[in-house]
């Protein structure tokens, strides 16, 4: 694998796209400048990018919204206009529909299309055999293309914190983690979760449920009502769509109890938002996995004619690929203090996190 460094631009460029209007879903294939076998401009009026999402939507409050905040970025940064020959986005209603919108993109001659999600391996892989001359990105999964760039993130080193802030901040030591489907990025994501957990202190207890689903909140609700009943005082959630229903359950609580010590930790963007009820707001962080900073990356390398094909670049915490959102003030200061001293122990490899819960 390669590990790439994100310029200092994109280091410094945050999380704050506003959403735009939907997506155009019409047919333009004769529209737009093509790629032309990989080769780059120099003017970045004549470069597009576009991004199909998986099944929750682009306005997840997570993992496609960050991808798709990236993507407006560069487009703003770059003078593009959202539409053929500037950027875009489809939206994918069901896994049905990620081969049809990959292939819309690439004929309306969009000069880097990106997958989003783990979900949209299969189809990555055959539209890039079908399409050999297309420049294809996917996130959070290993396509082995010559024309697919493959992005990927130590997700294990951000939750790693997250534990430990977990750990450092529960009353009760209990906690929960609510996972979608259990693959390995979301493993990845357990794993580091309750390693920094243990690395504060291995007899608090930790909840860890999956709900088979990104899609659902209803379930999400439902897992976070069973674990705050049973003292949980603090969960994580890495479930896409379904986390919302954490977030819900654990602002009804506070609604109803504005005392009642209850905190989500949110995954992929900043969740902050999301948790604000009234004056109150439950989120006590989130895992931010810098996925609009890597879609900017790559599109900035296909610009320059050096689209990454056949390779997987990985982003870590070192390389701020992951971090932990800005608290804004729910975690104090010492408290802050301690997160950023294992920060420091994982960046030096003093702690290896590891990517499974079994090793």
């Amino acid at each position: 694998m390669i590990k790439r460094k994100f310029g200092v631009g994109l280091s410094l460029m945050l999380a704050a796209g506003v959403l735009a209007a939907c997506g155009s879903e019409e047919d333009t294939s004769n529209g737009g400048d093509s790629a032309e076998g990989g080769e780059g401009t120099e003017e970045a009026s004549d470069f597009s990018v576009a991004m199909v999402t998986d099944v929750g939507g682009v306005d997840d409050k997570s993992f496609n919204q960050s991808a798709w905040e990236g993507i407006q970025k560069f487009g703003e940064d770059n003078g593009l206009e959202k539409g053929d020959g500037g950027f875009d986005y489809l939206q994918s209603a069901s896994d049905a529909d990620y081969n049809t919108n990959l292939n819309n993109l690439i004929r309306r001659d969009f000069d880097v299309v990106f997958g989003i999600g783990f979900l949209m391996e299969g189809a990555v892989k055959e539209i890039a055999e079908q399409q050999p001359d297309s420049q294809i990105a996917i996130i959070d999964a290993v396509v082995d293309a010559p024309n697919v760039a493959s992005v990927m993130f130590k997700e294990q080193e951000g939750a790693f914190l997250a534990g430990v802030a977990a750990a450092l901040m529960t009353e009760t030591d209990k906690i929960g983690f609510v996972g979608g489907m259990e693959i390995p990025v979301i493993e990845r994501f357990e794993a580091g979760f309750l390693e920094g957990v243990k690395a504060v202190d291995d007899s608090i207890e930790v909840d860890v449920q999956y709900t088979g689903a990104f899609d659902k909140a209803e379930l999400g609700k439902t897992t976070a009502n069973r674990m705050y009943s049973a003292g949980a005082d603090i969960i994580f959630h890495a479930a896409g769509g379904t986390g919302n229903g954490v977030f819900t359950e654990a602002k009804e609580r506070k609604e109803a109890n504005p005392d009642e010590n209850v905190w989500v930790i949110g995954v992929d963007a900043d969740q902050y938002e999301e948790g604000q009820t009234g004056d109150a707001n439950v989120t006590l962080t989130s895992v931010l996995k810098r996925v609009d900073n890597a879609v900017i990356d790559i599109s900035e390398q296909a610009m320059n004619g050096e689209f990454p094909g056949g390779e997987t670049i990985t982003y870590g915490l070192s390389d701020e690929g992951v971090a932990l959102a800005d608290s804004r003030g729910a975690i104090p200061e010492d408290v802050m203090s301690q997160i950023e001293e294992y920060k420091e122990k994982v960046i030096s490899g003093e702690i290896e996190v590891p990517e499974t819960v079994s090793e």
